[in-house]
């Protein structure tokens, strides 16, 4: 009987994936590889905000206490522990441990990176690629905003429907036609980005190992050799450089001669022609679910130009600083805005504040960060084998448990929302900062909380 009750729960819970309570809406640092084509989501934020889950009982802080007393010791890394557990209806607090201590936060920065820019440029922006006929010359610039989900070709089964290369070609060849011209030569600009293309705190192996590409204005698929490409030896090793590769063989399969080899160059006068990314919330959702490091340092750089600031590492953790300020958001120091930094530094009571925000029906514009998170078994980084599945200490969370995950050495962190057996929604974080912490040592207390019945 437990176990058919047990399954009718998951079930709901995955029926209701973004379903949070009233008034709310609802691929980690270690490998961080490319998701197989995501099928639409369930519905979008209008959707999930008008949704009312049944009325339930608030939770006791008490018996949460009590819950989650054994997996934390259980944890064998209880030392470096640290969580902070509200009701997301009413923001009450109902579990706190050292929650306004900052700790090493491997990719639950990411919250915050997605927080910062949707508060800065809004959930409808997009960025460009395009392409420039220098003036006087038959030369062609190819020109990167930092949309590093640019891919070569379309992929009609993916979600969301990313900008192409192939499309970009055939709408510069039509541009070009219409000035007589059917052989160029071929530069590139990445000049938006500024500063080092790696940052204070990276390990010098992040690349070679395939958790992320150097950071540039210009690449495709996020600096991979292919988008499937995943692990070591994954990333290349001029990611501006081979997106203009990929620009030239697309540019001759439109009917263009290009001439020579692709070099870089500033562009200039007005584009030709131009393609753009999926709106920035399906960005955000895409960096979420996938913990994109490449999309979270672009990101990071969006907010900064769209502040005034400097693209560049300083100048992104500037500007989320300056968006956690206006927020009123204490807690959170950063060096990079994917988490790949060892510098980074946030509090759980930070995280909890941010997903508060973003479910709250007072900032829709903020939704794609709670909407992005993965789901326990059954999409992004906690789809991974060993978290929440039939077999693990963590399953009864599956479905129900959601939340962005973080990894390093020494490091494990998980924040996100709960749906309990009783109807109530929480609010979490969980930081470990401990030599022995992995990626699924917090995901029983995630568990715990989902079965506990604690009102």
């Amino acid at each position: 009987m437990r176990r058919v009750r047990g399954e009718a729960l998951l079930a709901l819970a995955l029926l209701n994936i973004f379903v949070l309570i009233a008034g709310f809406v609802a691929l980690d640092v270690i490998g961080a590889r490319p998701l197989p084509a995501a099928p639409n989501p369930v519905t979008d934020a209008e959707g999930v905000a008008a949704a009312q889950p049944a009325a339930s009982t608030p939770a006791d802080p008490e018996r949460i206490a009590d819950t989650l007393d054994d997996p934390m010791s259980d944890s064998g890394i209880e030392e470096g522990l640290s969580g902070f557990v509200v009701d997301a209806a009413t923001g009450e607090t109902l579990f706190e441990l050292d929650p306004d201590v900052p700790v090493t936060p491997a990719s639950t920065t990411k919250i915050v990176t997605a927080v910062a820019v949707l508060d800065t440029v809004g959930p409808d922006h997009v960025l460009s690629t395009e392409a420039y006929l220098v003036p006087g010359q038959d030369r062609v610039v190819l020109r990167g905003e930092g949309d590093v989900t640019l891919t070569t070709t379309a992929d009609s089964a993916a979600y969301p429907q990313v900008a192409t290369l192939e499309e970009l070609a055939e709408r510069t060849a039509r541009a070009l036609g219409e000035e007589g011209l059917d052989a160029v030569s071929l530069g590139y600009d990445d000049s938006l980005f500024t500063g080092p293309d790696t940052a204070p705190g990276w390990k010098p192996t992040y690349v070679l190992e395939g958790s992320t590409a150097t950071v540039h204005a210009l690449m495709i698929d996020s600096g991979r050799f292919s988008p499937e490409a995943s692990g070591h030896g994954s990333r290349v090793p001029d990611p501006p450089l081979f997106a203009a590769q990929a620009f030239a063989e697309q540019l001759e399969e439109a009917g263009i001669t290009v001439e020579g080899a692709p070099t870089e160059e500033q562009a200039s006068g007005e584009p030709v022609a131009s393609v753009d990314s999926p709106p920035m919330s399906a960005l955000v959702e895409h960096m979420m679910l996938a913990s994109d490091n490449n999309m979270a340092e672009a990101l990071g750089r969006v907010t900064a130009i769209g502040l005034g600031g400097e693209p560049s590492f300083d100048g992104a953790a500037a500007a989320t600083h300056q968006v956690m300020e206006s927020l009123g958001v204490e807690g959170v120091r950063l060096s990079d805005n994917s988490g790949l930094s060892t510098e980074n530094r946030i509090t759980p009571r930070a995280l909890v504040e941010l997903l508060r925000l973003a479910a709250s029906g007072d900032r829709p514009d903020l939704n794609a960060a709670v909407t992005g998170l993965p789901t326990a078994n059954s999409t992004g980084t906690l789809a991974v084998p060993g978290r929440y599945s039939p077999y693990s200490a963590a399953h009864e969370g599956a479905g129900l448990v959601r939340g962005k995950t973080g990894t390093l050495n020494g490091v494990s962190t998980l924040a996100g929302t709960i749906h309990d057996q009783e109807g109530n929604v929480f609010l979490f974080s969980f930081m470990a900062n401990h030599p022995d912490a992995l990626g699924h040592r917090l995901d029983p207390l995630a568990a715990a909380l989902s079965q506990c019945g604690c009102s």
